[in-house]
């Protein structure tokens, strides 16, 4: 989001919210992957890039012969598929889908340039879902009051289907517990039979109150539909929902093909902003749009009709799983993931890494200040 500013026509970014991608795994699953019946063939080499590589944006020492501090993306260069960035104080976390032997891996930093890696932040899953199977999908983390909320996907065993989880910690890093009887949001019954829900991303109005969107797995081979993307209120304690889910958009455009998911908001001037990511996870063409909505609860009208907002360019391809943060100045931050050119595909070895750039939107459009690939200003 898939995804600074200043004064006159440039607006800061002052609210945030979460991202991520996927849905059934197949018998070819590489560890670390997400994966979706989509029907559609996976890329294993990386293609096109899409586009010259992002200018060089060097520029001359500070006048008192300080160092000017830098970030390079990716900052974090293993596999981090669908980050979520959490400042608390100086202090940031990012949690990311699953690598081998960790739930939730997180990664931490003080500066945006260089991240360590800490414990598990998900170390034990709930009776309800499938452990040591490596489906644990796209977290992203609450904070109410002295409470951090951690929202993830993992796979129900009663249903067969990817669900949405709830955990609950005292410090952003974890350890998260979840003590749940069943998923949160699990759309597989009824009139909401969608082959399961995913990517969860709680979005906070300006009043304070929450929302929880996601996306419902309809691409998967059980439903062969069209993925969509809900919203619902939160309980103060973020541990409820209040009302019914709302539809915000489905996959319709073709550079959406074949699904749209990783759905992330963000509220501007009195403007909502969806930003949501589309496309083939494991493909270069995977890439970023955005709608513009009423409310958190829509409706929405979606901006990138004949394209996307952010797509592969230079070093970087197929950005996706996008979210939202901002640091103690309050520059807004896109968090994301991408592969590193020319691999595209776990089975060539390749691997989402971590991506951050700043956001800013000029007379009412979003506009990313990427995908980089050089040293940047921070």
């Amino acid at each position: 989001m898939s995804a600074s500013l200043g004064h006159a026509n440039r607006l800061t970014v002052a609210f945030f919210v979460t991202a991520g991608m996927g849905s059934c795994v197949p018998p070819s699953w590489q560890p670390g992957s997400r994966s979706d019946d989509a029907g559609g063939p996976i890329v294993t080499k990386p293609g096109d890039a899409g586009g010259a590589p992002a200018p060089d944006s060097s520029s001359p020492p500070p006048p008192d012969g300080s160092v000017e501090l830098t970030y390079t993306n990716p900052v974090s260069p293993g596999d981090f598929p669908d980050p979520f960035v959490l400042r608390d104080g100086t202090r940031y976390y990012a949690f990311g889908t699953n690598v081998p032997g960790k739930n939730v891996p997180v990664l931490t930093s003080t500066d945006l340039s260089t991240w360590t890696e800490l414990p598990d932040a998900l170390p034990v899953l709930p009776d309800w879902a499938r452990a040591n199977a490596s489906l644990t999908w796209a977290p992203s983390v609450l904070q109410r009051g002295s409470t951090f909320v951690l929202y993830y996907t993992a796979r129900s065993i009663a249903s067969g289907f990817q669900c949405i989880g709830r955990a609950v910690a005292t410090s952003p890093a974890g350890p998260y517990v979840d003590d749940s009887s069943g998923p949160f949001v699990c759309q597989v019954d009824g009139d909401d039979a969608f082959c399961g829900s995913i990517d969860a991303s709680p979005f906070v109005n300006a009043n304070g109150d929450a929302y929880l969107l996601w996306k419902s797995d309809e691409n998967a081979a059980a439903c062969k539909g069209d993925a969509r993307l809900w919203a619902q209120r939160l309980g103060v304690d973020g541990l409820s929902l209040l009302g019914k889910p709302t539809e915000l958009l489905r996959r319709e455009l073709a550079w959406e093909t074949p699904l749209v998911e990783g759905p992330s908001m963000l509220l501007l001037g009195g403007a909502y902003y969806l930003f949501y990511s589309a496309g083939w996870w494991e493909s270069s063409s995977y890439a970023i749009g955005y709608a513009v909505c009423d409310g958190p609860l829509g409706p929405c009208t979606k901006k990138t009709l004949d394209g996307p907002l952010v797509a592969s360019l230079g070093n970087t391809l197929g950005p996706g799983g996008q979210e939202f943060f901002t640091d103690p100045n309050g520059k807004t931050w896109m968090a994301y993931h991408g592969w590193s050119s020319p691999i595209v595909g776990y089975a060539n070895g390749g691997a989402r890494a971590l991506r951050i750039d700043p956001i800013e939107v000029v007379d009412g459009v979003p506009s990313l200040a990427g995908p980089t690939s050089t040293p940047r200003p921070l």
